[in-house]
């Protein structure tokens, strides 16, 4: 070994011990006859010094010539510092060293790897190797690891076996586009990198492996934000025999035991929330509950009284800011001009400020009397210094735009705390959902979820209001983990597929080789599957899962690192009959 100890484990009790240091140079302050070299590696820093005098000339004189990101070995002497540094664990001690061995100089690096760095996200992507030496960087990865490890003791504990599927499979047309690859040896066609393990857990479940788990690599070619990645990490779970209570169990369990060990937080009751109730209430399908304002409709106490744009709309809904009673005009004119953005598409806002003098003054003052705006108040509980903010439209537009005037809200009075943790299921997913531009149904989730039995006498009369045994696990607003109750007979299977506009032939040959599995004795099973890289965001305390990914992709898909994806040279486009459309 290159080293007797790590950067990061020397303390006091080790003065006078012979030590050997290996890492790389962070820093180096050179006082004339005096040098101290701060020296890093992933366990930590730990501060070698040269001195006129008492060090041989030549090794100061090596010493003075090292730059950042040299690799070296030094051996010395554990001594007490006299300048002590309580914010480094190593910061009682410093080695005195008596050899020094260049491993490897260096080029300057383009960034400061310090935590407050110089650098810009696409340079830091490019160098992303010397990103990594950061310790912000480190601490996310390790943030990673340890969660990965505690994931699979806790899946070991409750008799779930890893099983690894393939990564070469069918392409489907349900779902994110996937990626392709083109068989060299089945000339014309193409193998699918998976989206999720999906029919290869179900049918480890006709296996008979009751409880199967896998964190897995899976792929979407899809437009990217900062919680989404072409390439990411599930853990991907499945379970025969049980109903949906068993599987909320079983992962609630998994998700305290994560916050719990990792965290050291004892996560409170993970609350059940119904689809229809989310929307009503939140305007989404992961709403965030660490904060209240829950929206009210308003119909009822605002149609009626002359203002044309209430009496018009659908849906008049209403939130209440506790404490932003205060707001200037100024402030409330720059949330209007918030919600008319394109992105939001909101036509106006209409407020109520309750006065801490009691009194209620609303931009739509002329059309409601005192006593009308003190019923509106009265719906929310205000109290004098609260503000009410309406919108009005069709209900899902105006309950989208309440979703996001909420959520900036809670941004701007400080609700959102990072270390506050709020979990919820999200149950009763629709099974199906309309889609125009193709003028038929879609899964919500995916064409394998099971609907609630009592539902199925509405598959054909009146298909989008059939329920779906389905579940999501939300966190602070972030969809964690998603799944449901599978159909497991080839029966409800094929009239499911139907209602997807699959045609028997369709579905034969996309899926023919799970419905002949559910005819060799399919047990009743379910499962979920978490967004690993999220959760880790979510765990560090992220809104971007970059950092928590070693190598990852920038917003076009692309790893400037390496610089891919790449063009392919002809005689391997020739050996894959592949012909480029730009080329003869």
């Amino acid at each position: 070994m290159l080293r007797t100890h790590n950067c990061g484990e020397l303390r006091l009790d080790q003065v006078g011990s012979q030590v050997t240091l290996s890492g790389w140079v962070q820093r180096v302050r050179d006082k004339g006859g005096l040098i101290w070299v701060d020296l890093r590696d992933r366990y930590g820093l730990t501060q070698l010094i040269f001195e006129e005098g008492s060090t041989d000339p030549k090794l100061l004189e090596k010493a003075a010539d090292l730059g950042r990101e040299f690799v070296l070995q030094a051996k010395g002497e554990v001594i007490e510092r006299t300048s002590k540094n309580p914010n480094l664990p190593t910061g009682e001690i410093e080695i005195k060293v008596t050899e020094l061995e260049v491993l490897n100089p260096a080029k300057l690096p383009p960034f400061l790897i310090e935590d407050e760095t110089d650098g810009g996200e696409e340079l830091r992507m490019k160098y992303r190797y010397l990103d990594l030496r950061r310790n912000v960087i480190r601490e996310k990865l390790q943030l990673r690891h340890r969660m990965m490890q505690e994931t699979r003791k806790y899946m070991d504990s409750a008799d779930f076996i890893e099983v690894e599927t393939p990564v070469l499979i069918k392409s489907t047309p349900e779902g994110a586009r996937d990626f392709i690859v083109p068989s060299r040896v089945n000339q014309g066609e193409f193998y699918a990198l998976p989206q999720s393990p999906q029919t290869f857990k179900q049918l480890l479940m006709v296996s008979g492996f009751d409880r199967y788990f896998q964190i897995v690599k899976c792929f979407r070619d899809e437009d990217l934000r900062a919680d989404r990645q072409p390439e990411f990490t599930q853990i991907d779970c499945e379970m025969s025999f049980v109903d949906q209570e068993d599987i909320l169990e079983t992962f609630e369990g998994l998700t305290k035991h994560l916050f719990r060990t990792v965290r050291g937080i004892e996560l409170e009751e993970v609350k059940r929330m119904s689809y229809a109730n989310a929307m009503k209430w939140y305007g989404n399908d992961k709403p965030d509950l660490r904060f209240g304002m829950r929206f009210q409709e308003l119909n009822d106490l605002m149609q009626g009284k002359g203002f044309g744009i209430f009496d018009q709309a659908e849906k008049i809904l209403g939130i209440c800011a506790v404490g932003a009673g205060t707001y200037t005009r100024k402030q409330l004119d720059a949330l209007t001009d918030w919600v008319k953005r394109p992105q939001i598409g909101a036509k106006g806002l209409v407020y109520i400020k309750y006065n801490e003098d009691g009194t209620l003054k609303s931009t739509v003052g002329k059309f409601y009397s005192e006593d009308d705006l003190k019923q509106v108040a009265k719906r929310f509980d205000a109290q004098p210094g609260d503000l009410i903010l309406i919108l009005s439209g069709d209900t899902n537009p105006v309950r989208k735009q309440m979703s996001e005037l909420r959520l900036k809200m809670g941004d701007e009075l400080g609700l959102r705390d990072k270390n506050v943790f709020k979990p919820l299921w999200v149950v009763d997913f629709p099974l199906l959902e309309w889609d125009e531009e193709t003028g038929r149904y879609h899964a919500m989730h995916h064409p394998f979820t099971s609907p609630k039995k009592e539902d199925i006498p509405l598959l054909d009369s009146n298909p989008g209001e059939v329920r779906a045994n389905a579940y999501d696990l939300v966190i602070n607003g972030v969809e964690i983990g998603g799944g449901s109750i599978r159909i497991h007979d080839k029966k409800t299977q094929s009239t499911m597929f139907k209602h997807l506009g699959f045609t028997s032939e369709e579905a034969n040959e996309q899926f023919g080789f799970l419905m002949e599995a559910f005819e060799y004795g399919a047990p009743p099973h379910g499962g979920i599957a978490f967004g690993f890289d999220r959760l880790c965001a979510i765990f560090g305390g992220s809104d971007s899962i970059r950092d928590y990914i070693a190598f990852p992709k920038n917003n076009s898909g692309r790893d400037v690192m390496i610089d891919s994806p790449s063009a392919i040279g002809q005689e391997q486009l020739d050996e894959l009959s592949i012909q480029l459309k730009n080329k003869k």
